[in-house]
């Protein structure tokens, strides 16, 4: 039952969703990497001026040593982290990951409630991630039930952090979107375009989300089978 379980048709299916959406994100971020945008701004000259349009001058900029796609922003230091070509580029991909980033820093100035939530859930979200297999594993396999149980509230916060990651990136690129628009960086043509990049990314966060609901249900049913 662990190894062929019903619920695992769907979970392939989800998997193979969010080999598409990575997919999808990496042709895009190529396809509009090639198209300048008319603004001729760097994603770093973007980010700043975004920043200091909000007052957020206390928020820092520095070039990622990650690599590609590699871009985040860091709330402990304050920091907008850019990948190299997102730093330096001029590309409609680079003026929207970079606005998306900043939308990150609007959201952790203005005390966004989802943002907050996350941050609280992260902890608890970090064991899970850790602990839940193992311990799924092993209570299956040992038939302890117990420990299944104790697996399935660790895992329920991993996948909770998931689900509340989903509002966090949708409201930080509807930000990107009306930042950049606002303030005159991209025209009413390369708004698409903007929509495309971020739009795709997105859809990785749903894709791992539901991916990891399914395997939860998995899990709790077959807790409530042994149960039975």
């Amino acid at each position: 039952m662990f190894l062929f379980h019903p619920m695992d048709f769907l979970i392939f299916i989800a998997f193979g969703l969010a080999m598409w959406a990575q997919s999808k994100v990496k042709s895009n971020f190529h396809k509009y990497a090639r198209v300048q945008a008319n603004a001729q701004v760097t994603g770093l000259q973007v980010a700043r001026r975004i920043l200091d349009q909000n007052g957020l001058y206390d928020v820092t900029i520095e070039r990622s040593k990650r690599g590609d796609l590699s871009d985040h922003y860091d709330p402990r230091s304050k920091t907008v982290r850019l990948s190299g070509p997102i730093y330096s580029g001029s590309s409609i991909s680079s003026l929207a990951i970079a606005a998306h980033e900043v939308g990150h820093a609007i959201q952790h100035a203005k005390g966004y409630s989802m943002l907050k939530f996350r941050s609280a859930l992260f902890p608890a979200a970090n064991l899970g991630s850790r602990m839940a297999p193992l311990l799924l594993i092993l209570g299956i396999m040992a038939e302890f039930n117990q420990l299944i149980g104790v697996g399935i509230g660790l895992f329920s916060a991993a996948v909770l952090f998931q689900v509340v990651t989903l509002p966090v990136e949708y409201d930080a690129s509807r930000r990107a979107k009306n930042q950049l628009m606002e303030m005159g960086f991209v025209t009413a043509n390369e708004k698409k375009g903007i929509s495309n990049v971020l739009n795709a990314a997105a859809l990785t966060y749903v894709a791992s989300t539901l991916i990891a609901a399914l395997q939860l249900l998995k899990f709790v049913m077959i807790f409530a089978g042994r149960r039975d």
